[in-house]
């Protein structure tokens, strides 16, 4: 009994993790012997505002319904589908809306209905760190976040890097946009407002 009681608490702890997103917690119930549901993963850790976008994908999760659960891809229009529930916008809303959407879908069919989203991969928001940083790259914008934290983000400045003359370059419709970062004047904390937060798109260029 004290046996069974246990599975039950571990499973119930996996259940949580999804719900919340907490790779700890998830990790910590499969320590305790229980088994994590098939459609488990990696999961991306955002904020209360993000908002769902094309080419994000997602993990939507069935408690008891491994068949129902996956991972699924935004369309470019913004849907995805859902197995028995079908075709749901997701694009433009947070996570939990989009999952109490689908709970409530899903009602239809199922008597206890009980669905977790987590985001597996952000594509539709990223931003962009070029030139001289020990890790150059796209990095997805899971909330708010400036130059310099996207500098630290990408490893620092190396060794040779023009630390006064960074630009941010950001695209306004057809036409671009740039701006000036001395990275040493901000290190100094002078000239704050050069440390803009960086918008989806934006790229950062290092020389």
């Amino acid at each position: 009994m004290a046996s069974k009681r246990m599975c039950f608490s571990s499973a119930v702890l996996v259940a949580t993790a999804l719900m919340t997103g907490s790779v700890v917690a998830a990790q910590q119930a499969r320590s305790n012997g229980a088994a994590a549901p098939a459609a488990a993963g990696v999961v991306v850790a955002v904020s209360n505002e993000y908002l769902i976008g094309p080419e994000d994908v997602l993990g939507v999760l069935f408690w008891r319904e491994q068949d129902m659960s996956g991972d699924v891809t935004v369309r470019p229009d913004g849907i995805i589908t859902v197995p028995l529930v079908g075709e749901i916008k997701a694009a433009g809303m947070r996570p939990d809306a989009l999952r109490e959407q689908i709970q409530t879908a899903a009602s239809k069919y199922l008597t206890d209905a009980n669905v977790a989203i987590v985001v597996r991969q952000i594509n539709s928001r990223k931003v962009f760190i070029t030139g001289m940083v020990q890790n150059p790259g796209a990095y997805p914008l899971t909330g708010p976040r400036t130059v310099m934290q996207l500098i630290s983000l990408a490893g620092g400045l190396v060794e040779y890097a023009e630390a006064e003359n960074v630009t941010i370059m950001r695209q306004e419709g057809s036409k671009t946009r740039s701006f000036k970062f001395n990275y040493k004047d901000v290190a100094k904390g002078k000239k704050l407002e050069q440390n803009i937060a960086l918008l989806p798109g934006d790229t950062v260029v290092v020389p």
